[in-house]
């Protein structure tokens, strides 16, 4: 079949480019994830996509497709909490598996998904694994309060693919977006989502109305989902794609730094998270407040499933 076709619309340039409608993206992404169309095809489709940038119906449709293409985890007695996690620590700790660990002790059933998009970063996974808890090798139902890592591939191998394009052209491409937008589950969930620039706030939040989605949006930590634990970001939540601000963004000087490794190694990051889970160091406050947050929002999502039944 091919996707020529779509590349023609979609590859003019910024100002000459034709959005797709839901339907020509959702076959469109089907068949790059099939891996039914050629490499010269799918480089064609990730730099047009990468100059034009995705509309929120685009966006959709591609969701559309990946949906129907997941190793779905099955439906939870809690709404699951999913927390992407495709970019790891830079100059920071990675503090996923910290809010995740925070959730699940909460009683909320947690699944991280991810892979390394950049070899030079640590990653969740990394950290995890010095915790002692390695990945999951198939998708079972998560219990609440259980943490569960799948790798990408397991979800999606046609997803991982398309991630990996990056590291052939130096670009990210929709799978970048969207692993921050999907909710790779049969059943209720809420989507922890963030961004980097202030432009992707805007198109999420816009995927996420379209998409009727329940989700938490913040500007991320070096790209990761938990808030920075210095200074608390802004929180919009979203409840069957109704927006909510939760949380301002703090403003002004900080009063206090908290105690965060000076190292971002596996090891060095897994030992801050078992003295903040032991009590011995204090939550960061920005973090406390990100798991309060989430906490309320699965509440409510659980009472709008409630009252569908």
């Amino acid at each position: 079949m091919g996707i020529s076709q779509y590349i023609k619309e979609i590859g003019r340039g910024k100002d000459g480019a034709r959005p797709l409608t839901r339907e020509q993206a959702t076959d469109l992404f089907g068949q790059v994830l099939d891996g039914s169309v050629t490499d010269l095809e799918i480089g064609g489709f990730c730099l047009a996509m990468r100059i034009k940038g995705e509309t929120a119906t685009e966006m959709a449709g591609f969701l559309d497709a990946t949906a129907v293409r997941l190793n779905a985890v099955p439906p939870t007695d809690r709404p699951l909490v999913v927390l992407p996690s495709y970019n790891g620590a830079r100059k920071l700790p990675v503090l996923t598996p910290l809010l995740g660990l925070l959730l699940a002790r909460e009683g909320l059933p947690v699944l991280i998904h991810g892979t390394a998009t950049e070899s030079s970063r640590i990653s969740v996974p990394n950290v995890l694994e010095a915790l002692g808890r390695p990945a999951a090798t198939a998708i079972k139902p998560i219990a609440n309060g259980e943490l569960v890592f799948a790798a990408t591939e397991l979800l999606c191998p046609g997803l991982k693919r398309l991630l990996d394009v990056r590291r052939v052209v130096g670009l990210r491409n929709p799978a970048h977006s969207l692993v921050k937008l999907m909710a790779p589950t049969t059943g209720a969930s809420l989507v922890v989502s963030s961004y980097t620039h202030p432009e992707y706030a805007i198109s999420m939040a816009a995927t996420f109305e379209l998409m009727q989605s329940n989700a938490l949006l913040l500007r991320g930590t070096e790209g990761e989902v938990v808030a920075d634990p210095r200074r608390t970001p802004q929180m919009t939540g979203f409840v069957r794609g109704q927006a909510t601000l939760l949380q301002e963004a703090q403003a002004g000087s900080l009063a206090s730094v908290p105690d965060l490794p000076k190292e971002i190694d596996a090891d060095s990051t897994a030992r801050y998270i078992r003295a903040v889970l032991a009590g011995s160091l204090p939550v960061p406050t920005p973090i406390a407040r990100q798991v309060a947050h989430i906490v309320h929002l699965s509440q409510q999502i659980a009472a709008h499933e409630a009252q569908a039944a």
